[in-house]
């Protein structure tokens, strides 16, 4: 199985894959609409793959193969702020004063 896969300029890392070059017609138009002017990235061969960076491959084909196109989000990032007030003992966010 091949799969195309696009990147967005609206997100960092944010990846859209779909079943063949060009082949959008199972994504929803608002997902376009956010989604952007999508650039493609590359072509995989599926079966030629036992690992892809940051996707499940059974997920993904299950995807392709269900709904057509599969949507690859960022990771989550640190809140390093957060993080460091947590190892001070503080709360994660600071009290608001008025």
């Amino acid at each position: 199985m091949l799969c195309a896969v696009y990147k967005t300029h609206k997100k960092e890392g944010m990846y859209l894959y779909v079943p063949k070059k060009g082949h959008f017609d199972d994504v929803p138009e608002a997902l376009m609409a956010r989604f952007g002017k999508p650039e493609l990235v590359t072509i995989i061969a599926l079966e030629k793959r036992e690992r892809l960076g940051g996707v499940d491959k059974q997920k993904l084909i299950e995807a392709l193969s269900t709904q057509g196109f599969y949507l690859q989000m960022p990771p989550k990032e640190d809140n390093l702020l957060e993080q460091h007030r947590e190892s001070l003992g503080l709360s994660k966010t600071p009290d608001k004063k008025f």
